[in-house]
Parts: structure tokens; C-alpha cells; sequence
């Protein structure tokens, strides 16, 4: 009743309305505004400038655009890597081990982030594996906190998936591994793309185990905004914000075409 209405839809785009430009839309607004000011004028930034957008441009604000793309992009394809053999492994284990792997992978989801960064930190500060001071142990806490959400979108797509197309490649004579490549992979890959775009997002954005983790000569984005900001500059902290902000939607978007494309195959 309420969706098929002219009043309903009235009313269900005003309680939208409501709901998210305070919630939502108005502080990424106001972040905008930001990035293109010097100065408040009361509530209000104003002075309008582009020359914050012109030092995150360059030398360490570029430094740390290029440091989170690299960290993200190592992040989300060990994550995808690990989270896609978990799944399919657990598509096999009955229903109490399947239970227990997701509990695993979920596991560093259900603590914060921070506990985290100070687990990974303190398992690889001793030889044989000493990554601390590295970029390496940072693109591993990005690796163990989104390779969660990889298993679980992985694991999500494989129940949906149909067996009559496994059954039928394997009653030609597929192999085992022909089947998995040529069949499985390839049904899953909509889920695939996904999962690797959400992996993304969430380790451009990761700040709290980054804080505990790098090291001066790997500092991330979402770094450089705490300190820039921590330091008073907001202005120029904000413009490195929204650089951060487009470049993860730009790759999310690219991602959702690849998506679309696969889901077409």
C-alpha cells in the first residue's frame, strides 16, 4: 500500500529525504566545501581555492594516493585468493565445519580493527617472519581484516550456484580442475569482481591497525588525512579526503562494469 501510492511514494521519498542528506549526503557535502576553502565563515567554509587540491597533488599526498592503491590492490587479491579456496574447501566440509571456517574468517571482523594491527604486530616483530618496519605487514592486516568479506560474499554465491552444470561437464568426462576452471570459476565470477570490489573499498579506508602498523616510508591515505588534520589543517586535509573518496569510487565504478560484463557471459 505504501509503495504503490502517490502519497506512500511521497512519503517514503521524504523520509528518505531526511534520513540522508543529515545522515549522509550533507557531511561528505561539507567535506567538499571544505576542500575548496581557506577559511570558516561561521558555520560555513568559505575562501573558495583550488590550491588544496593542488598539494594533494603532489609530492606526499601522492606519495600515500599511490601507497593505499598498491596496499588495496595487493590486499583485495591475496583476500580474494584466500577467501574463493576457503569457500569452495567449504563447500565440501559438512555443516559444522563449514560453521566453524566462517567463525574463523570472521573472526578479525568481530574484534576492532585496532586489536588487529596490534595481533599482526606483534606475531611478525620476531624472526623468521620480521615484516615489522615493512609495507608488507600492512598489506597483511589489510589482507586478514577484508579476506572475511571475500569468503563470505564467495561462500554466499556458491550455494546459489546451479549443480546442473557441474553434473553435466562432469557426465562429458571434465576433470575435476577443468571443472573448477572452466565451469565453477567462471559462474562465480559476477561474485568474484564484487567481492574484490568491497575488499577494496574497505583497505582504502582502513585506518585504525594502519595507525599501529606502518612504517615512515609506507604511509596510506587515510594516514596522511589523520595527520593533516590532527595537525589543523583541515582544509587541505579535506581535499585529500575527497581525492580518496573519488579515486575509490572511480575503481568501484570500474569494477561494477566489469561485474556487468561477467554477469552477461
Amino acid at each position: 500500500m505504501l509503495v504503490h501510492s502517490r502519497t506512500g511514494r511521497w512519503a517514503a521519498w521524504g523520509l528518505f529525504g531526511l534520513l540522508f542528506l543529515p545522515l549522509f549526503a550533507l557531511p561528505l557535502l561539507v567535506v567538499v566545501a571544505a576542500s575548496l576553502a581557506t577559511h570558516w565563515s561561521g558555520a560555513l567554509p568559505s575562501g573558495p581555492t583550488t590550491a588544496n587540491y593542488a598539494a594533494a597533488g603532489r609530492g606526499e599526498s601522492l606519495q600515500a594516493l599511490t601507497t593505499s592503491l598498491i596496499t588495496a590492490v595487493a590486499a583485495s587479491l591475496l583476500a580474494l585468493t584466500v577467501g574463493t579456496w576457503a569457500a569452495l574447501a567449504g563447500a565440501a566440509l559438512r555443516r559444522r565445519g563449514r560453521r566453524l571456517l566462517d567463525a574463523l574468517f570472521m573472526l578479525p571482523v568481530a574484534v576492532p580493527s585496532v586489536v588487529v594491527g596490534l595481533a599482526v604486530l606483534v606475531a611478525f616483530s620476531r624472526p623468521p617472519l620480521l615484516l615489522n618496519g615493512t609495507g608488507s605487514i600492512v598489506v597483511l592486516a589489510h589482507t586478514v581484516l577484508v579476506t572475511a568479506f571475500a569468503h563470505q560474499s564467495v561462500s554466499a554465491a556458491i550455494v546459489r550456484l546451479d549443480p546442473a552444470y557441474e553434473q553435466a561437464a562432469t557426465s562429458l568426462g571434465a576433470r575435476p580442475a577443468y571443472v573448477l576452471w572452466r565451469v565453477r570459476l567462471p559462474l562465480l565470477l559476477p561474485s568474484l569482481t564484487a567481492a574484490a570490489g568491497l575488499c577494496f573499498a574497505l583497505s582504502m579506508g582502513e585506518l585504525s591497525a594502519t595507525m599501529m602498523l606502518y612504517p615512515p616510508d609506507w604511509t596510506p591515505l587515510p594516514v596522511r588525512i589523520f595527520t593533516a588534520t590532527d595537525r589543523g589543517a583541515l582544509f587541505s586535509g579535506s581535499a585529500v579526503a575527497v581525492v580518496l573518496m573519488a579515486t575509490t569510487l572511480l575503481v568501484l565504478l570500474a569494477v561494477s562494469r566489469i561485474r556487468t560484463k561477467a554477469s552477461y557471459r
